[in-house]
């Protein structure tokens, strides 16, 4: 069963892979993926009771995300079955990720280490040794992590959203699960900043005027150049060099799917990396236990 955000996303993939062009390869891979996340969606049932009023909870107060890892009520079973066919689906589309594969395979039959990982990765603790120990690729595997959890954040986002005051939070980090923003856009209505979680899929309201990664809000350093159209910006900072994408909702079609808009717009992350800026949400970041500033 899918989500209507699933369905159109699927759809939209569907449409991007019939075309002949750089991107039909990884819209397939991307449609089988997001099919595999959404069956374990469909599974898994979320219980927000113990979060109580999150509107009034101390932890929004104090800019401090929702979900600790200890909150998370994940069922090892399902975490390691959709590790093992993330990594067989990535075995499958890409053959010289044979051996990659079979040594994730590896990790994830180990339930103790998998619990590690799963904790470590989820509270931007360093994978370093993991990575070293097992001799997998650093990027591969916080790419397997991050799919196989997806689903399962996906839903708590869903449930707990839309009980956090908007205007309240307006900071640098997602409200439910602490995930650095990596793709924004402006609301067709009042043409207000979002920020988008790529760990939860989360959306948050943000200030225009301020570097979603640093927090500079100075007028002189902050900028943000868009295509022909106008359908696209591209907003840099000048203190830490960082940008982010984003869509202008107000120009474009009814039922766009941001996961759709992230592949389409490569061309310009590769135009912003060489013109000398990095995308602010691969920074080496961690769950903040504090007040984020």
């Amino acid at each position: 069963m899918y989500t209507a955000a699933d369905g159109n996303s699927l759809r939209k993939l569907e449409e991007l892979e019939r075309r002949e062009g750089e991107f039909s390869g990884l819209a397939q891979f991307c449609r089988q993926l997001l099919a595999l996340q959404s069956e374990a969606k469909s599974r898994f049932v979320v219980s927000i009771s113990k979060f109580g009023e999150v509107t009034d909870s101390p932890r929004l107060a104090q800019g401090v995300p929702l979900l600790s890892f200890e909150d998370l009520s994940l069922e090892r079973a399902q975490v390691e079955n959709l590790f093992q066919e993330v990594v067989t689906l990535l075995a499958r589309d890409s053959p010289d990720l044979a051996e990659d594969s079979e040594r994730l395979s590896n990790i994830a039959s180990d339930r103790s280490l998998l619990d590690d990982v799963v904790r470590a990765w989820y509270e931007g603790s360093p994978l370093a040794d993991i990575v070293v120990a097992h001799n997998v690729d650093n990027e591969l595997f916080a790419f397997v992590i991050g799919a196989v959890l997806k689903p399962f954040l996906s839903a708590y986002s869903e449930a707990l959203l839309p009980l956090v005051n908007q205007e309240a939070w307006r900071r640098r980090c997602c409200p439910i699960c602490g995930g650095k923003p990596d793709f924004a856009f402006l609301e067709r209505e009042r043409g207000t900043r979002w920020l988008c979680c790529p760990r939860c899929d989360a959306q948050w309201l943000f200030q225009r005027l301020e570097c979603p990664y640093c927090g500079n809000q100075k007028h002189d350093s902050l900028a943000y150049l868009t295509d022909d159209e106008g359908l696209y910006r591209l907003y840099v900072c000048e203190e830490c060099r960082s940008y982010i994408k984003a869509i202008d909702l107000r120009l474009a079609e009814s039922d766009v799917s941001l996961l759709v808009e992230r592949i389409i717009t490569q061309d310009i992350d590769k135009q912003a990396q060489q013109a000398g800026y990095r995308r602010g949400c691969d920074e080496p970041s961690s769950l903040e236990k504090q007040v984020m500033l």
